[in-house]
């Protein structure tokens, strides 16, 4: 496992899955990271065998608060692609989850400690408002809020990734 020190301030931390990238793709994904944060940056790219031909892998980060969003929207340029990203809830800061497919795009949900999505009251008022006594409109835009066709989606691959190594990388500066 290596660790990467890039960034001083360590406010927040969290992983970045990638689930699926075709092999041509790969090092076009670390020099996106490496850009990002001003280091090079070396995956350990196994086989995806929930896609024969293309590769995942996962990093552990350290760094500043707000460095999900910014891996997320440096690799959601990147055309099929298929990978998450989360960080934990730092003082000050609520976590997140990303999730990026590229049939579907990119889901971002509020996390809690445990990793479950956080559903605002406004979120829910809007379901029912919306769905006006029909369960199944209130349900609909409930399983949108939850982020469950990324999940349906990315299953697959998150099985197929179990026991796989997780490399740890640290933001400095």
């Amino acid at each position: 496992m290596s660790e990467y020190t890039l960034v001083n301030e360590q406010g927040a931390r969290g992983v970045l899955h990638i689930h699926s990238a075709p092999a041509a793709l790969c090092p076009h994904i670390e020099w996106a990271v490496a850009s990002l944060i001003n280091a090079r940056v070396d995956f350990s790219w196994s086989p995806q065998p929930a896609e024969p031909g293309s590769y995942r892998a996962e990093l552990s980060w350290t760094g500043s608060q707000g460095l999900g969003a910014k891996l997320t929207s440096t690799l959601r340029s990147l055309s099929h692609l298929r990978f998450e990203v989360t960080e934990e809830a730092s003082p000050g800061c609520d976590g997140s989850r990303w999730s990026h497919t590229p049939e579907l795009g990119i889901f971002h949900a509020t996390i809690d400690t445990h990793g479950n999505i956080m559903v605002s009251e406004d979120r829910i008022r809007y379901a029912y408002e919306l769905g006006a006594g029909d369960p199944s409109i209130v349900y609909q835009e409930l399983s949108l809020a939850l982020g469950e066709a990324w999940d349906e989606e990315l299953e697959p691959f998150r099985h197929a990734a179990e026991g796989a190594p997780v490399r740890w990388l640290s933001r400095v500066g």
